[in-house]
Formats: C-alpha cells, structure tokens, sequence
C-alpha cells in the first residue's frame, strides 16, 4: 500500500487559501488543480508499505509524536517545481516554525527507516509546502507564483501526525490509518 505521513490544517485555513487561489483556476485551465480536501503537508512519503511493515511503523510514530510539541504554521506565498518558468507543480510554501516542521519530518522520516520503510526521498533537503496545481507538461507559472508570492494565510497549530493511505485514481483518494497528537504547547508562566 502507497502511504505517507503529513501534517493536516484546518478547514478554516484551506478555505481561506482557496479563495487566494480561485482567480487563478478560472484563467489556467491548462493546471490540473488540486482539491482542498486533498491539501496537507507531507512530512514523509513512503511508497510501497507491507503490512508487517506498517505494524512496526505505527508504534514508532506515535513515539515521535511524544517527543515533539506542537507549533505554528501558516501559509506563505508559492512557488513551482522544477521552476516557475518550466513547471510541473505550483504549491504554496509555509511560514512559521519551519525549524520544528523540518525536525518533525527528520523523526518520522528515521522512524520509517527503523520500520523497514525508507522513504524514497530520503537524504534529500525537505521542501514543506501545499501542492495546488500539477501539469503534464512544463509551463510557466511566473505570473501566478509572483501574484501569491506576499500571501499570508492566518496562523494555525500543527497538532498531529497523520498517516495517510493514497489510492491512485483519476483523483487520488487518501485514508486515514491512524492519527499521533503531538505534545501540546506548555501554557505560558505568568
């Protein structure tokens, strides 16, 4: 089974970058647009997962999920890969605690290699951001990645691990198999 792990945002906040995106989807039918209920932010995608394997790795990510404390995230300008002349992908970034984002993905990503499930991108510099249009074909996505480039969507608290099962289909269909809470934030001393 194709699996991955990823942080999940609120509605509130997918709505609101959905609205920022809206104007766009009507001009570039040429980008395939991805769905707000599909919106999340990977942590670490994992390929190919027996089920021997996924019962070692669910234990393990529920002890990253002790070991690391809740923070902020938020949504903050796009971007494209390979380039914004020649994409393949337009994604929106994040702003926030990117330090505790970046360790988080570092602890589930050598949980997975502990369980067996090293994901394929493993060594690579993690890149956290939302996918929101794919193309077959590179184009250029110059214009709408400098029109969201000042995007600021509102703060949210990343709260949870969520491991998620993807099914390929004309439209990817995803399936909860398990969700970790992360440490919650210490109240503040007065």
């Amino acid at each position: 089974m194709r699996l991955f792990t990823a942080l999940a945002p609120p509605l509130d906040v997918l709505h609101d970058l959905d609205a920022a995106c809206a104007p766009f989807r009507l001009a570039r039918d040429d980008l395939r647009w991805t769905h707000l209920g599909a919106w999340h932010v990977t942590l670490a995608f994992l390929t190919e997962v027996s089920e021997l394997q996924l019962t070692r790795l669910m234990p393990r990510l529920e002890r990253v999920a002790r070991r690391h404390t809740a923070f902020s995230l938020s949504f903050a300008g796009a971007g494209a890969f390979p380039s914004a002349g020649r994409a393949n992908v337009l994604w929106s970034g994040l702003g926030g605690d990117r330090r505790a984002l970046s360790e988080l993905a570092a602890s589930v990503s050598a949980a997975a290699r502990r369980a067996g499930v090293p994901p394929p991108d493993d060594g690579r510099k993690y890149r956290p951001h939302v996918t929101l249009a794919r193309c077959r074909a590179a184009v250029d996505v110059g214009p709408i990645v400098e029109a969201l480039s000042g995007y600021q969507g509102q703060p949210w608290t990343a709260e949870e691990i969520v491991l998620i099962r993807s099914r390929l289909h004309d439209r990817p269909r995803y399936e909860t198999l398990g969700t970790w809470k992360l440490r919650p934030v210490p109240p503040e001393k007065p």
